[in-house]
């Protein structure tokens, strides 16, 4: 197939490029580079198969004989959404717009939209499940993402229900492993990079808030098998591991695995917003894609650990 992945040189897409190409598929990759890395994607450029293109997707896209469409662009770590909010909003809104506008032009192509748990804000519901409409301050300084990829997932339903494009909408919970940038500003890069280089590991709050984390393998799996289900399946679904940890509790468990650190714990004040909780009910998506992790967090976080040495150590 002919598949485009924007936020190709990002650390899910470019993953995600990667596997796509191993499955035989001709890949298009569009970055503006924002926060994707040009080494990311290194390798996959000696690939006969795989096409680089450089744009930003709140500009209209100009492709042909597509298949599939993953659609990834957009900043996801805090430090990076916030860092140009207006900016944030016009890629989850307008570049929804302009990917959706190219599907309508490549008749019959899905549309796979990477949307997040974050549209369930800080939330009163837990586990939280797909039905749930989330508790999100729409003026607070996380909101130019929530509500941004909020308005995304309306647009996919409004364009699936007026111009029968097929949509695909996955909700993606804490996912981590290697190919993350060590400044990316979450919590497993943080805490991780921070115990590399023997600075204190830095918990915002008293560290009791929880957090879900899957290894990207487990979300490739699942992101794919949504993409090809053959029932028509639209979602929104989570994709996540329903394995809840404390933050206090990840960072004792990468201290334990990094044990030649020096670091030590500090606590510092909670940003605003911040979810308390958070952690997917998976049971539509056990129900409807066969899907569920596989991937326990001390064993994806081993080729982690070994990733962010040789990028920050050398």
């Amino acid at each position: 197939m002919k598949i485009l992945v924007t936020g190709g040189a990002g650390f899910i897409g470019s993953h995600l490029c990667k596997r796509l190409l191993a499955e035989g598929n001709e890949v298009i990759c569009v970055d503006n580079f924002f926060t994707g890395r040009i080494k990311n994607i290194k390798e996959l450029k000696k690939t006969d198969n795989f096409l680089v293109v450089k744009q930003d997707i709140t500009k209209p896209l100009k492709f042909s004989g597509l298949d599939r469409i993953y659609n990834l662009a957009c900043p996801a770590s805090p430090p990076a959404y916030q860092k140009d909010p207006v900016f944030t909003w016009k890629t989850c809104v307008l570049g929804m717009l302009n990917v959706l506008e190219l599907a309508k032009k490549n008749d019959g192509c899905i549309v796979l939209q990477a949307s997040t748990s974050e549209v369930y804000g800080d939330p009163l519901q837990h586990p939280q499940t797909e039905n749930y409409r989330g508790n999100v301050n729409p003026v607070g300084i996380r909101s130019c993402y929530d509500e941004g990829k909020r308005a995304a997932e309306t647009l996919m339903m409004d364009y699936h229900r007026k111009y029968k494009i097929p949509v695909r909408i996955i909700r993606i919970f804490n996912t981590y492993g290697p190919n993350m940038d060590p400044k990316d500003g979450r919590v497993v890069s943080n805490f991780v990079v921070q115990a590399l280089t023997n600075r204190n590991i830095t918990i915002y709050g008293n560290g009791t808030q929880t957090r879900s984390f899957q290894y990207i393998d487990d979300l490739l799996e699942g992101m794919i098998k949504m993409m090809e289900n053959k029932v028509n399946f639209s979602g929104p679904v989570n994709i996540g591991n329903p394995v809840e940890f404390s933050v206090k509790k990840l960072a004792i468990t990468v201290l334990q695995m990094i044990p030649k650190s020096k670091s030590k714990i500090v606590y510092k004040n909670i940003p605003d917003d911040d979810p308390k909780l958070r952690r997917p009910d998976i049971t539509l998506a056990k129900e409807k894609l066969l899907w569920e992790p596989t991937v326990k967090l001390e064993d994806g976080l081993i080729p982690t650990i070994a990733y962010f040495k040789s990028e920050v150590l050398g």
